[in-house]
């Protein structure tokens, strides 16, 4: 069996001063591909820096909503030389958080276009971030990208309805440790209704460790283990059939190699 953990930050400090344990620990659970995922420059450089480090190990360049307000062109001009990258496969995280505004709305909205330009000129996935900010999300995507399809909101955690209007646009939905938690099931009603072929898993490590390890605090991708073991029951899967389907489509959104 194997798994691709799409969505981790192993350039974060709690993991990446001990990457190659945490490399092995997944490995050890089956959990053998790995997409980390840049947030701003640092951490964009430090991941293709590390994806050219480990076999099946992949980058994505983009700057969190968090930071929009200190984004410039000079920056994005930086994101679209890095993103042109061999181990480069999404744009992204982008989006909007309308949960902390750190950055002001509007401009993170602008600088999420720029990302969505992006992708369309180079033919790359988007990697969505979108939290209390779910039409506003859907509303940047209809006007500045109606035809991108390569699009996954990552950390899903909206309702059945939601889902579906994700869906119906031609997306997909990316699901964390968060679907195993006892008070989510808003968002098990969601994973329901997701196809396979539509559905991809992450960790979104260092945060968020799915049941019955919540009480490890620092999460890794060993762990996405146990919500591919969730997911697989709530489908009425058995795991090496669940497994192979999400990997599947996870390569094929990415473009990775078989």
């Amino acid at each position: 069996m194997q798994l691709i953990d799409t969505h981790c930050h192993l350039t974060f400090d709690e993991l990446a001063g001990d990457v190659e344990a945490v490399i092995a620990r997944s490995r050890d659970a089956g959990v053998t591909g790995w997409i980390t995922v840049g947030t701003d420059t640092h951490h964009n450089r430090k991941a293709i820096e590390l994806a050219h480090k480990y076999e099946n190990m992949y980058a994505t360049v983009g700057i969190h909503p968090h930071d929009a307000k200190e984004v410039t062109d000079q920056a994005i001009r930086q994101l679209h030389a890095l993103a042109q990258n061999k181990k480069v496969v999404a744009i992204g995280e982008t989006g909007l958080d309308f949960h902390y505004d750190h950055s002001p709305r509007d401009r993170q909205a602008d600088v999420f276009t720029a990302h969505l330009q992006l992708a369309q000129e180079l033919n790359l996935p988007v990697i969505i971030h979108s939290r209390e900010a779910f039409d506003e999300t859907m509303d940047v995507l209809q006007r500045c990208a109606p035809d991108l399809k390569k699009v996954v909101f990552h950390c899903f955690s909206g309702s059945a309805d939601r889902a579906t209007i994700v869906l119906d646009r031609g997306f997909y939905i990316s699901f964390t440790g968060v679907v195993t938690f006892k008070n989510a099931e808003v968002i098990r009603q969601a994973a329901k209704i997701v196809p396979v072929d539509r559905l991809m898993l992450e960790t979104d490590s260092p945060y968020m460790s799915p049941e019955p390890m919540r009480k490890q605090k620092i999460n890794e991708p060993a762990l996405m283990l146990h919500t591919a073991k969730f997911l697989a029951e709530l489908k009425g899967m058995d795991l090496p059939d669940f497994a192979a389907a999400v990997t599947a489509i996870s390569k094929s959104f990415f473009n990775l190699p078989d």
